[in-house]
């Protein structure tokens, strides 16, 4: 595959307009330097006016769906047209040039990947503490979707896709790349917003983490998880929730 590969960026939202304005408008000024801008899908389980004014307004797809990130991010994958799919969270921030790394990744022969978990802003220490832990325990264990996994389209759906789940959706995903081999980390092109962790505190926020997928690890149902951590989710003014690790 060579390094002009046609990308899709498939993004889910759930009534997170102002960070995937910032997104979007990322998007497009990198799309401006690559020879084959990529096509930008925004699946919306808030069914918003407003989220669907932004992607026309940056030209991006909006479709309109339930509020479950597995089945979003699915729907995504399967209206996308690009030889190499890339999952990102609507606060992702964008850091260089990622559609150049992971099209080299790709051209090189990876069949997908992810980047390093770096946190957007100047982080503080104990920031940096969670960073060095999160990329130590991802050489092994399971990156997860705010850390922009990519994969080649063919990869994707060889791997068996995004399960269907509010939470963990991506772990057989992951399972499968890997799988397939040359999943492959990259250092620089992303970084993860710090919001959560600010408002729930730094460690409460990892233990909580942890706890949720040792419970994914001992065969909780991901759909149990999500419900007991709706207290923490992200709710809607409808009564929606979606749970975001």
């Amino acid at each position: 595959m060579n390094q002009a590969a046609a990308v899709s960026v498939i993004i889910p939202c759930l009534h997170d307009e102002e960070h995937l304005e910032r997104l979007l408008g990322q998007l497009r000024r990198t799309a401006q330097m690559e020879v084959r801008p990529p096509q930008v899908i925004v699946v919306d389980a808030g069914r918003s006016e407003q989220c669907r004014d932004l992607c026309r307004d940056h030209d991006a797809l909006w479709v309109p769906f339930a509020p479950c990130r597995g089945e979003q991010l699915r729907q995504g994958a399967a209206l996308a047209g690009g030889d190499i799919l890339w999952f990102l969270h609507a606060d992702a921030v964008l850091d260089g040039q990622p559609l150049a790394a992971l099209r080299r990744a790709v051209a090189d022969g990876a069949v997908g990947g992810f980047f390093a978990f770096r946190f957007a802003g100047a982080p503080c220490w104990q920031a940096r503490v969670l960073e060095w832990a999160v990329n130590r325990r991802t050489q092994v264990g399971v990156p997860y979707g705010d850390q922009g996994l990519f994969a080649r389209r063919d990869a994707y759906f060889a791997a068996g896709q995004h399960a269907p789940w509010p939470l963990f959706e991506e772990v057989p995903l992951v399972h499968g790349l890997r799988a397939l081999g040359g999943f492959r980390r990259l250092g620089h092109g992303l970084r993860v917003s710090s919001r959560r962790w600010q408002r729930d505190g730094w460690w409460r926020r990892a233990l909580r983490n942890r706890l949720l997928a040792l419970g994914f690890t001992l065969g909780i149902a991901p759909q149990r998880l999500a419900r007991l951590y709706a207290g923490q989710a992200t709710v809607s003014a409808t009564g929606q929730q979606q749970a975001h690790r």
